[in-house]
């Protein structure tokens, strides 16, 4: 078990020794997370704004010390105390040993997260991706390149993609078709803007653009995507179909699961309970598998709804650097190949000239996944390709 290996590397004064970039919402939540699994140990904290990297350290408990120099060997820390930095890819392509094992990339970039996942991987690091967006864009060449390295890149634990993953993983042990694999959200509005869910943002600790991402549904469709390139789904339209559901269990009123001719799909339930859930639709057509399931109370088959009534994001995290740091084993990679993209749509009219600070969460354009077969040769463009890297934020969400 993976708590008893933990256990017995703390035993041995040999925990896994973490450095975390990115220190929003997510970020702070890992720092705490980490800080209190036992078998690892926060080294350092990463972030663009110093400020927030000192912030994320104390909230979890800390004591910070301000890396001046990344190429001098730091003196030993004091007990609960982490190294801070506003400059991660220096920290990472540095000559100071950091003795780190594996680094978590939470700083909801693109570019620059490619830039520290590259540093990280060169430096012989594991790598945990609470980044969707650059797992989606620029996952399949950090696979490779980890791979050559031989170090692991995987997707986090506790996302919603990182969940239905290991979800669809045990089902298909189990001997099931994976039919559908789906999301439950809450809210959707295609045309939301930061300036029109600043209220909510500001409720959830969050920042506008990434409560815009969450609610215009790029966030969603990223996710799902991501998932789709690892375990060799497809949606069933632009977007997915997102019905509106009372229940996770109306699945089988609002879905033709007959149509899908084999073929598994990605989709969402949109305003269901469990709020927060996940759920998976397997298939068995085996007569004794029936009459067992009908036993367990699951359904006369041959359908089945899986579901798990939630995702802890960075509770599961620790889960994520276990398994590649104990085992070399990944939560889950973009192992099926590109056969899905989020393009970019608009969501009001735009001309030459027009200036886009963020692409993902901004006010220009909302995201929609796609099979890349049906989007790519209508010339659609992929919503990471026009994130402006000139536009990202410190510290893209505040600490809860």
């Amino acid at each position: 078990m993976l708590l008893d290996e933990l256990r017995e590397r703390e035993a041995e004064g040999r925990p896994i020794r973490v450095g975390l970039i990115g220190a929003g919402a997510m970020g702070t939540g890992i720092a705490w997370q980490v800080s209190r699994t036992p078998g690892m140990e926060l080294v350092f904290i990463g972030d663009i704004d110093l400020h927030a990297a000192t912030e994320a350290a104390l909230l979890s408990g800390h004591e910070t010390r301000v890396v001046e120099d990344p190429n001098a060997i730091p003196e030993p820390r004091e007990p609960r105390e982490v190294f801070v930095t506003g400059d991660p890819l220096s920290l990472l392509e540095g000559a100071g040993s950091w003795e780190v094992e594996v680094v978590v990339e939470s700083s909801n970039t693109v570019g620059a997260a490619a830039r520290y996942c590259f540093a990280a991987i060169e430096r012989g690091l594991h790598v945990v991706l609470m980044n969707a967006e650059v797992d989606l864009a620029l996952g399949p060449l950090l696979f490779q390149v980890a791979q050559k390295k031989g170090v692991v890149l995987t997707s986090d634990a506790g996302d919603q993609h990182g969940v239905l993953r290991t979800m669809i993983d045990e089902i298909q042990l189990w001997g099931f078709d994976i039919v559908q694999a789906g999301n439950i959200k809450g809210f959707l509005d295609r045309y939301a803007t930061p300036e029109s869910i600043a209220a909510e943002a500001e409720k959830r600790h969050l920042s506008a653009i990434q409560c815009c991402a969450y609610t215009d549904g790029s966030k969603l469709s990223i996710e799902m995507a991501c998932l789709a390139n690892s375990a060799g789904l497809l949606p069933s339209r632009p977007g997915m179909s997102g019905p509106a559901a009372s229940s996770v269990s109306e699945v089988f009123r609002l879905f033709d699961f007959d149509s899908y001719g084999g073929e598994g799909k990605i989709d969402y339930i949109l305003g269901a309970e469990p709020g927060g859930g996940v759920y998976v639709v397997g298939h068995c057509e085996d007569p004794l598998q029936e009459r067992y399931m009908a036993y367990y109370k699951m359904g006369d088959g041959p359908y089945y709804l899986f579901y798990r009534p939630y995702h802890l994001c960075h509770v599961e995290t620790p889960r994520a650097i276990a398994e590649a740091a104990l085992h070399g084993r990944a939560v889950m990679t973009p192992s099926a190949g590109r056969l899905t993209d989020v393009y970019a749509y608009a969501k009001r009219d735009l001309v030459a000239g027009d200036r886009v600070a963020h692409a993902i969460g901004g006010a220009e354009f909302y995201g929609m996944v796609e099979a890349c077969g049906d989007a790519d040769p209508l010339g659609k463009v992929p919503l990471a390709l026009l994130e402006n890297e000139g536009g990202e934020q410190p510290s893209m969400s505040a600490p809860l």
